[in-house]
């Protein structure tokens, strides 16, 4: 099957008011640019979006943030915006914190069929508030939820015509558990060749998982905190 589409408009235009969508990529390495883009001028909105971070103020997920279209985010890390620390301030925004590694295996175990799971990672922490708590061979767990998505928006490095994937270096970061983990997977990469010509030992996402694949537009290698030093 040929899952090659031409148009981001129109991948996004199901997208509807109101609906989960879980995005890949960890600050801004692996990040979909070009599917976030398309959502902020399609301008749907109340979404729950649950990514390892939120972007900056000006790109990633910080457009819809600012185009106020984001109602509830799941993340581990919101360091990076000072729209989101603004809207969660004046009540805008709810935000659900989770830890990294709980927060990449909600994703996986959504991916996975597994309703939840037990973890020790916050207990005794405000994370565990109003979570079940259980003990296995003398030491105290809390249940996690697994997360799936209507949607998930994936960044991949390059895929065949039948939505086979492979990511690159530090890209695969959230992107082959998001992509296993919505109704619907949006890819975007930066390079889609022929059926076959892809090794299968290499690949990391099997095309099953994909409903869409789409070449990157306007790619931005967008450093999140650029760090000098004065020369000698």
């Amino acid at each position: 099957m040929d899952k090659v589409k031409h148009s981001f408009e129109e991948v996004v235009k199901d997208v509807f008011d109101g609906a989960t969508i879980i995005v890949g990529g960890f600050g801004l390495c692996g990040i979909p640019e070009s599917l976030i883009r398309a959502l902020r001028d399609q301008g749907t909105k109340d979404l729950t979006v649950a990514s390892n971070n939120c972007g900056v103020d000006d790109f990633g997920l910080g457009l819809l943030l600012a185009n106020k279209q984001i109602k509830k985010m799941i993340s581990s890390y919101v360091g990076e915006n000072k729209i989101f620390e603004q809207q969660f301030l004046s009540g805008e925004l709810e935000v659900e914190l989770t830890p990294q590694g709980t927060l990449a295996e909600r994703i996986r175990a959504g991916g996975a069929g597994i309703p939840g799971f037990y973890t020790a990672t916050g207990v005794g922490t405000p994370v565990a508030e109003g979570k079940e708590h259980k003990e296995f061979n003398g030491k105290t767990y809390i249940l996690e939820e697994a997360i799936t998505g209507d949607f998930a928006f994936v960044k991949a490095w390059k895929a065949d015509r039948s939505g086979n994937l492979i990511f690159r270096k530090t890209a695969r970061n959230f992107n082959p558990l998001v992509a296993t983990a919505g109704k619907v997977t949006i890819v975007e990469v930066e390079e889609i060749v022929e059926v076959g010509e892809l090794d299968p030992d290499e690949i990391h996402t099997p095309g099953v998982f994909v409903q869409a694949v789409l070449l990157s537009e306007n790619l931005e290698k967008r450093i999140e905190k650029r760090t000098t030093r004065a020369g000698a």
